[in-house]
This record gives structure tokens, sequence and C-alpha cells, in this order.
């Protein structure tokens, strides 16, 4: 139970950061002072680094773990954990995206408006849900 709880401790962190990041996206883009962007560049960069990615490393680090001790071997047959590790997959693309994004914003070549980032805000909630489905209710 202990890499259970240490597992959602890390996602709970993670999500936060992939909820907020883009939310800051959407502000930093409607920026034009200096002083606005340059404030949005700092806050990017702590929130990515500081809570985002190393939320990100524990639930990796005690999901693949718990797969590796008890989930594969009990689960491995049923196909609700493999469509959860493929969203898991796209999940850290999006994080490893949003990392990109942050860089653009950091060398000032963002080229989107502030309405795409407040679409692609919305992507990590239905993952987080359908992760969270799957794991759960084991539906299949």
């Amino acid at each position: 139970m202990w890499l259970k709880a240490w597992h959602l401790i890390g996602m709970v962190t993670w999500f936060a950061g992939l909820f907020y990041l883009p939310r800051l996206f959407v502000y930093h883009a409607m920026s034009d002072d200096a002083v606005s962007i340059e404030r949005f560049k700092v806050m990017e960069r702590k929130l990515f680094f500081g809570i985002t990615t190393p939320g990100g490393i524990f639930t990796l680090i005690f999901g693949l773990w718990m797969l590796y001790d008890y989930a594969w071997t009990a689960y491995s047959a049923q196909l609700w954990l493999h469509v959860k590790l493929a969203l898991i997959v796209v999940l850290v693309a999006y994080h490893a995206y949003c990392g990109k994004l942050l860089l653009d914003f950091k060398y000032d070549r963002n080229t989107r408006s502030h309405v795409w980032y407040r679409w692609f805000n919305e992507l990590p909630v239905l993952l987080l849900v359908a992760i969270v489905l799957l794991a759960v209710l084991k539906p299949f």
C-alpha cells in the first residue's frame, strides 16, 4: 500500500502541474509587457522543473515498481492495463511537449494564441479521467 500511496501522491502533484502549466501559457500568450512576460517565464520554469517533472518522475517510478512487483503478473492479460499504459505514454509525450513549449516561451518563439492553449489545457483532464477509470474499474 505504501507504493500505491506514493504513486498517488506523485500523480496528484504531476497532474496539478499539467493542469496549471498550460493555464500559465494562456496568460503568457496574452501578455504584451516585458515585466509580465518575464514573470511568466520564471513561474513556468519553476512549475515545470520544481513540481511537475518531479511529480511525473515519482509517479512513473512507483507505478513501474508496482507493475513489476505485482500488477503485471496479476493483470497482464487484461486489456484495460494495456490501454492505461498507452495513455500514460501519451501523458509523458504531453509532458515533454509542455517542456518544448516552455522553451519556445523562454526564447520568445511562441507562435500560438491563448485560445490554442485553452484547448491544449483540456487534454490532461481527459487523460486523468480515462486513466483513473481504467485503474479503478478495470472494465475489460
